[in-house]
C-alpha cells in the first residue's frame, strides 16, 4: 500500500468539526467536476490511491477515470463497502422489499421471498457475495487492489461474534477480484484478535489513530502497544481527532508510530492537500 491515501469524506459533506463546514463542502462539491479537480490536486501532489465509499456519485467519477487512461492509468481506488446511507435512504424511499429488489442482483430476490428466512439463514454468505458484486460493478476496469468492509458492518459483526462473515468477505474478494480485504474498525485490538483467530494473518486494518483517543476503543495506550508488538498492516484514519489536534502536531504523532503503513486523510483544497503530503514526507524523513 502507498504511504498516503486520499479519502472522500469532504466530497459528501462528512465533517467531524461542524455542521456549517459540512454544508459548505456540500455546496463546493455539488458538481462532479469539482471532485475530479480536487482528485487531480491529490495526484499532482504525488498521491495515487483514492479510498472511497460506494456512494452513487462515485460511479460517475469512475466513468471519468476510465475514459482518461493517460491521466489516470496508474490511479488506484480502494472501495469501502457498503455505503450505509445509500441503503438507509433506499429503505426510506422504497421500503425493505424494494431495496432488496434494487440491490440484490439476479433472480435471488424472488427466491428469497419464496423461501423466507430459512433461505436467508442458509445462504447469507452467498447473499453477501452477490452484494459485493453489485457494489463492485462501478469499479470495473479500475485497479482495486484492496477492498474494505466499512466499520459499521465490521464492528457489528465483531460485536455479534459473526466471524464467519468476516472470513467470507476476506476469502471472496481474494477469489473473485484478486484483491486483499481490508477492514475498517473502531476497535483495532479486538478486530486483530478476531481475524487471527480464523487464520487471517497480517491483515489490513484501518482504524482511528490519534493523540486524543478519538474513536479508539480501549484507548491510545492499547493501540500503541498493539502497533509495537503485533503483525498487521495499519492504516491510520481520523488522525486529527475530529479536529481537536492541529494538523502538524497530529501528523508528527502518527508518523512517529511503528507499523503504521499508510495514513488516510481528506482535504478539500489544493493547499491543504499539499501541506498534508509535505508534513508526512517531512516527518517520515526525520524518523528515518
Amino acid at each position: 500500500m502507498e504511504r498516503i491515501l486520499y479519502g472522500d469524506n469532504q466530497f459528501f459533506a462528512v465533517n467531524h468539526i461542524s455542521d456549517s463546514k459540512s454544508r459548505e463542502q456540500a455546496m463546493k462539491f455539488k458538481d462532479n467536476s469539482a471532485i475530479i479537480k480536487t482528485l487531480d490536486f491529490a495526484i499532482d501532489a504525488g498521491i495515487q490511491t483514492f479510498m472511497c465509499t460506494t456512494h452513487d456519485r462515485i460511479a460517475q467519477i469512475c466513468d471519468t477515470i476510465r475514459t482518461n487512461p493517460n491521466r489516470y492509468g496508474d490511479f488506484k481506488i480502494y472501495p469501502c463497502m457498503p455505503y450505509a446511507h445509500k441503503y438507509a435512504n433506499a429503505v426510506t424511499e422504497l421500503g425493505i422489499a424494494g431495496t432488496v429488489k434494487q440491490y440484490v442482483p439476479g433472480n435471488l430476490f424472488g427466491t428469497m421471498f419464496k423461501g423466507g428466512m430459512a433461505f436467508v439463514s442458509k445462504d447469507y454468505l452467498k447473499i453477501m457475495e452477490l452484494l459485493i458484486d453489485a457494489e463492485m460493478k462501478m469499479f470495473k476496469g479500475i485497479k482495486t487492489p484492496v477492498i474494505f468492509l466499512q466499520n459499521v458492518i465490521t464492528d457489528l459483526l465483531l460485536g455479534l461474534g459473526m466471524v464467519d462473515i468476516l472470513k467470507g468477505f476476506y476469502d471472496y474478494v481474494a477469489k473473485k477480484y484478486d484483491a486483499e480485504a481490508g477492514f475498517i474498525t473502531m476497535n483495532m485490538p479486538l478486530l486483530l484478535d478476531t481475524l487471527e483467530s480464523v487464520g487471517i494473518q497480517n491483515p489490513i486494518i484501518c482504524a482511528s489513530i490519534n493523540k486524543v483517543n478519538f474513536r479508539m476503543s480501549g484507548g491510545k495506550e492499547i493501540y500503541e502497544e498493539t502497533l509495537r508488538t503485533r503483525k498487521f498492516r495499519a492504516i491510520a484514519m481520523q488522525v486529527l481527532g475530529g479536529g481537536a489536534i492541529p494538523p502538524k502536531e497530529a501528523l508528527e504523532y502518527v508518523c512517529s508510530l511503528p507499523n503504521v503503513e499508510s495514513i488516510l486523510f481528506g482535504a478539500s483544497s489544493k493547499g491543504n492537500i499539499e501541506n498534508t503530503v509535505s508534513h508526512i514526507n517531512y516527518f517520515d524523513e526525520a524518523k528515518n
